[in-house]
């Protein structure tokens, strides 16, 4: 019993690892991979580009005031805006 137990795990583990290994071969040697992988950076650069304020510095996420349309603005510039 424990020898069919441990022939089905160590199944499961091949099948895991050769799915690890397709989709690392995917992703470095063929184009749409780098296309992927091109995507990601830019969402990342863009996020990041979007907690900087230009005026206050760098903010957090959690700190940045959403506006009705979906925008985030610092905070700060929220008081200034709509406090005069």
């Amino acid at each position: 019993m424990r020898v069919i137990i441990v022939e089905g795990v160590l199944f499961v583990a091949l099948l895991a690892a050769g799915g690890a290994l397709l989709y690392w071969s995917l992703m470095t040697f063929t184009p749409a991979g780098t296309r992927i992988r091109q995507i990601r950076n830019r969402q990342r650069l863009e996020r990041a580009a979007s907690l900087d304020c230009p005026i206050h510095g760098s903010m957090t996420e959690d700190t940045l005031v959403r506006l009705a349309d979906g925008a985030r603005v610092c905070p700060d510039c929220y008081k200034e805006t709509f406090n005069g």
